[in-house]
């Protein structure tokens, strides 16, 4: 079983997508974090931003916590890009690349529904999915578990009756990698669409793209992955 990541995995989130949520984020953290005149400062929407991200996998969820934020309208506001096709930078044959892997995939990804739907159908890989997790379902019971969160990985196990091992999860964030490993799960890091403007947390961790142990294939494209299926078996 494939488990693969969707921004900055399978298509180039860093080239135009990511600046554009990232700049909606930004606005929006600004207004929560106001007196309901004034905007909070871009340094305070930087802490909160990057702070959320590091401690819960996803800035919406510290916002829901600690601010009493609708995911859903946070979601729809952040990720709602007008221009979202012509944004899309990705390579060519990723549906004969799915295709040659052994195995179903499962695309696990911390964007919500409507948005990476939207970027799978564009790509053509709908078909390749047996099942398409985003964040909205990353639950266990009642509460949100976004990656990296252990306890939704091994939900996911147990509902698809995976035994860790035989799986393989795809990723560019190393925070998703160590958590899986933790669990017995393979791990391949996908690094070629990973810049120092990446979001919150991911680049100062990253930027030397030196391959950590708890990375068992380390891959600049997802299309060396079948040359590479020898390391995770």
């Amino acid at each position: 079983m494939w488990l693969f990541d969707l921004d900055n995995t399978l298509h180039n989130a860093s080239h135009a997508i990511f600046p554009a949520i990232m700049g909606r984020m930004n606005d929006y953290i600004a207004r929560v974090l106001g007196d309901g005149t004034t905007p909070a400062t871009p340094e305070q929407v930087e802490a909160a931003r990057t702070g959320y991200w590091r401690r819960y996998g996803v800035t919406m969820l510290g916002l829901v916590k600690h601010h009493n934020v609708d995911a859903a309208h946070f979601l729809h506001e952040t990720h709602n890009l007008e221009q979202l096709h012509s944004m899309i930078r990705a390579e060519t044959g990723l549906r004969q690349l799915l295709r040659r892997l052994p195995g179903r995939k499962i695309l696990l990804t911390n964007a919500p529904h409507r948005y990476s739907t939207k970027v799978v159908r564009h790509l053509g890989l709908q078909r390749q999915f047996s099942h398409h997790v985003a964040v909205e379902a990353m639950t266990v019971h009642g509460k949100m578990r976004p990656k990296p969160s252990r306890l939704l990985l091994r939900s996911l196990l147990r509902r698809q009756q995976l035994r860790p091992g035989r799986c393989v999860l795809v990723e560019d964030t190393l925070a998703n990698l160590r958590t899986a490993h933790q669990l017995g799960i393979r791990t391949a890091w996908v690094t070629q669409y990973l810049t120092l403007g990446d979001t919150a947390g991911m680049a100062h961790q990253q930027k030397r793209l030196i391959r950590p142990a708890y990375v068992d294939v380390k891959v600049k494209s997802v299309r060396q992955l079948p040359a590479r299926l020898h390391h995770l078996r």
